[in-house]
């Protein structure tokens, strides 16, 4: 993800190569970055601290205590992408002014989308930044702190959800006949057009899948077999249960 970060900042000419300095603690990891895309790669966070006035914290949950311990003396704008770990937790540590965001993995392609949330010292000039930071990569919304767990759930863990989706419509296709390059296109490209169109008509889901609905027709016999399986609630415990667990990793 931080690499995704990187790479839309620098190809949407948001800041220049040599403003930015990764922390990276692989020696073959630094070197690949640095070639990739000729930018400073430190061995440490505290070297990169140092030199910065903005720090992107992206680390796993489970990390954040190391990077906050090599980070203690940061008085910038921290932006931490670490789900579950509140705002408070990073300001308790050090003196920075914290964002929190949530990003996704289509981020990788520009195609991603963050939530972001301020922390208690955060300025409104602060948000601004981290929303230029993060539209280098795709779409971004605001939130209150304490829906970013259900973020976290919803479009953070969704593009795993999609895949899966995916992944069996393509294999239903494959059952009846296709090839499976042929079946894996049109699933993935029917997705990708459907996604396009709710987001360019802004209509409810419902009635574009209406009009995909004929009276006694294909579609719908397809319909009614999701509904029985349970598809739609499945997918909302997905992201409740998904939701839980971040606000558990942060705990």
């Amino acid at each position: 993800m931080a690499e995704a970060i990187v790479r839309g900042l620098l190809e949407q000419g948001v800041v220049e190569r040599g403003a930015v300095a990764v922390a990276e603690p692989n020696a073959e990891r630094r070197e690949l970055l640095a070639a990739a895309h000729g930018i400073a790669c430190r061995a440490s966070n505290r070297d990169v601290a140092r030199e910065a006035d903005l720090l992107v914290i992206a680390v796993k949950p489970q990390a954040m205590a190391v990077a906050l311990a090599e980070l203690g003396e940061f008085a910038g704008l921290a932006v931490t992408v670490a789900a579950g770990i509140a705002a408070r937790v990073v300001e308790a540590a050090m003196p920075a002014r914290v964002v929190r965001a949530m990003p996704n993995t289509p981020a990788l392609v520009r195609a991603g989308v963050t939530a972001l949330a301020a922390g208690a010292r955060a300025t409104d000039a602060d948000l601004v930044v981290a929303t230029e930071l993060f539209a280098a990569v795709g779409r971004v919304v605001r939130v209150p702190e304490a829906q970013l767990d259900a973020v976290t759930g919803l479009s953070g863990s969704g593009p795993a959800y999609v895949f899966v989706m995916i992944e069996a419509l393509a294999d239903g296709g494959v059952k009846m006949g296709l090839p499976r390059d042929v079946a894996m296109t049109l699933a993935a490209e029917t997705v990708l057009g459907s996604a396009r169109l709710l987001v360019a008509t802004g209509e409810h889901p419902a009635a574009l899948k209406d009009r995909v609905t004929s009276p006694g027709g294909t579609t719908i016999a397809g319909l009614a077999r999701l509904e029985a399986a349970g598809v739609r609630s499945a997918f909302i415990e997905a992201v409740e249960a998904a939701t839980r667990r971040a606000n558990e990793l942060g705990r």
